[in-house]
């Protein structure tokens, strides 16, 4: 299945407050793979960006003044992303910017049912534990070397390799064994409340018949 694991870096917390994306990263994946192809461009806000949020992702209001707008990006955006999943850390932010951008463009608004929140996996598998990118690249040992800052190219492609290991790693469906043993032991109490023991007679006829057939067979295997 294709799915894209997204990312975006903004001026600020809230669209409705004036602030915009600034940056768009995408990475394509299939069977959660990543395929090697990927959208990314910068956005001119078309404001400038605070130096509380340059000190995140390093962006200066004049790296982007020469650099498009969102509304002549939105249809490349579109057509790469087309009707595949998107996967995404802490998808209420990047979605509340990319739908308000949307709409204020006069397109329609991306659904989020379609959305993976891997923030929201990440809380449900390690409960209590950090799970921001960087803490979930130590725990899978992910190398986070080039992240010096934050960029979403960057860390769409970083995100596509965690969300490889929450679901499973990359043997993800072959792992028949439980994870441990309280798991084991649920499982095998609930097999034997649906399975309950059952004896079962053989007619004598039918035992004549088996033993008949196998004085027949020569040189049988388990004489040997």
């Amino acid at each position: 299945m294709r799915e894209i694991a997204l990312d975006t870096e903004t001026t600020g917390l809230d669209p409705r407050s004036g602030h915009k994306m600034i940056e768009i990263g995408c990475v394509e994946m299939h069977g959660k793979i990543k395929t090697g192809k990927f959208f990314h461009c910068y956005l001119n806000p078309g404001r400038e960006v605070p130096l509380e949020a340059t000190a995140v992702h390093g962006i200066k209001t004049e790296d982007l003044l020469d650099k498009p707008t969102f509304l002549e990006k939105a249809d490349e955006f579109l057509a790469f992303i087309g009707d595949a999943p998107l996967v995404i850390h802490n998808a209420a932010f990047d979605m509340k910017f990319i739908n308000h951008e949307l709409k204020s463009i006069g397109k329609a608004e991306l659904p989020m049912h379609t959305v993976v929140d891997t923030l929201l996996i990440a809380r449900g598998k390690f409960p209590g534990a950090p799970a921001s990118l960087d803490a979930l690249c130590k725990r899978f040992n992910i190398d986070l070397s080039s992240r010096t800052k934050h960029g979403a190219l960057l860390d769409a492609g970083l995100l596509a390799d965690i969300y490889l290991e929450l679901m499973g790693g990359s043997q993800q469906g072959l792992n028949l064994a439980p994870e441990n043993k309280s798991t084991a032991d649920a499982v095998n109490q609930a097999m034997a409340a649906v399975l309950a023991p059952r004896t079962y007679t053989v007619p004598e006829d039918e035992r004549a018949t088996h033993e008949a057939f196998l004085k027949r067979v020569k040189n049988p295997l388990w004489t040997a």
